[in-house]
């Protein structure tokens, strides 16, 4: 009955009087929302203002992945919002696809449509399959809304059941979480990955979105794994069928810009030079720092850390690079002075293989003054260190 009940706001909200409301809330404060929904109370139904409401806010959230435009017209369940792919993110998996001339492809746990609607608008034929009724009923409003429905049918049933045989391709977005929230392990997302993996083996091509911290030990030997990042965040993994077996990879969104693994051994360690390489989290999520130490002609700090370190600025874009003016075993004294000295009011702290937390070490340094660095707190061949510098 939850389930229907679900379903029948979603209906409430898709007729003449829903689109209308939903128009009407689009911009409202969510410290606001008693007052409106109080006011709106006297001319709708309860349920129905509840509902407008609800959805206005998940399209606010939903802005970030999908953009303004797009999030306006769309309709969000809360765990869409939270699960969907970031569009910029599906439009490259999209991107792919249509470059191997893939027509079809069966979207297996498609939730809220996100990579259903990338797909379409990359000209190719989608099934888009979900067993919750609110979650279908959704992707298929999506569909319709953004003027797709020719390309997405939608259907509400389990994914184990469906006969994937007549497609090009197959995606599948297994669910990462439940009631206590993620779930790590990968036979735990449902459908399980071995399950999917062997969805994948069956298609000509396919494409298993997982979590990025997946080990690398876990990816099937006959798959191409990619991590990907959007503006310098990771977002997910994906491992590919039908494509290069063994082939790893980062790829940088916006771009986009793909760094390849060569199979490179681990850099050396060495002193600090004058500059430090920050890699993008993709990079080292694909155990890619070779590749970017070797682009630099750098080495690492410390054998377990992914800081790069080169005594010549090389722009590459898969790290960033900061000039370094000073390397300090870690003392909080020393930098508060150092940071009292250089008149530093704005202290960026980055760190990796520290305890010590950014805002506990701000409060304690009590930055002032006009100018700006970048403290990093790490280690350099084991020792706890702080070097500090700047952007280059």
């Amino acid at each position: 009955m939850a389930d229907n009940d679900r379903v029948n706001d979603l209906a409430l909200l898709l007729s003449p009087e829903g689109r209308a409301l939903l128009d009407e809330v689009r911009d409202t404060d969510p410290a606001r929302e008693l007052a409106v929904a109080t006011r709106l109370r006297r001319e709708h139904p309860a349920e129905l203002v509840s509902a407008a409401l609800g959805q206005a806010r998940l399209r606010q959230r939903a802005a970030v992945k999908f953009g303004a435009e797009d999030a306006g017209r769309m309709f969000f369940t809360p765990n869409g919002v939270e699960q969907s792919t970031r569009a910029s993110v599906a439009a490259h998996r999209a991107g792919r696809m249509a470059e191997w001339g893939v027509t079809s492809v069966a979207d297996l746990c498609c939730g809220i449509g996100g990579d259903a609607i990338a797909l379409a608008r990359a000209g190719i034929r989608v099934l888009a399959v979900d067993r919750d009724p609110l979650t279908a009923a959704a992707a298929r409003a999506n569909a319709e809304a953004l003027g797709l429905a020719d390309l997405i049918e939608v259907r509400e049933a389990d994914v184990t059941e469906v006969d994937t045989s007549g497609f090009d391709a197959v995606f599948v977005d297994p669910a990462r979480r439940g009631g206590r929230g993620r779930i790590f392990d990968p036979e735990a997302y449902s459908p399980p990955l071995s399950w999917a993996v062997s969805a994948a083996l069956r298609a000509p091509r396919a494409a298993l979105k997982i979590a990025p911290g997946i080990p690398h030990e876990a990816v099937p030997e006959q798959a191409e794994a990619e991590w990907i990042s959007d503006g310098g965040d990771v977002k997910e993994a994906v491992l590919w069928f039908g494509t290069e077996p063994g082939a790893v990879r980062a790829t940088l969104l916006p771009g986009p810009r793909t760094l390849l693994s060569r199979g490179l051994p681990d850099p050396g360690v060495r002193p600090p030079g004058r500059y430090l390489y920050e890699p993008d989290g993709a990079v080292i999520r694909a155990h890619l720092v070779a590749e970017v130490a070797d682009q630099v002609g750098g080495g690492l700090l410390d054998a377990t850390i992914a800081y790069v370190t080169a005594d010549a600025l090389r722009p590459t874009p898969y790290a960033t690079a900061y000039e370094i003016t000073d390397h300090l075993p870690f003392n909080v004294k020393k930098l508060k002075a150092l940071l009292r000295e250089r008149g530093v009011g704005t202290l960026t702290v980055k760190k990796r293989g520290s305890a010590v937390e950014p805002e506990e070490l701000r409060r304690k340094v009590k930055p002032q003054g006009p100018h700006a660095a970048t403290v990093f707190l790490t280690r350099v061949a084991g020792a706890p260190a702080m070097l500090i510098g700047h952007p280059a």
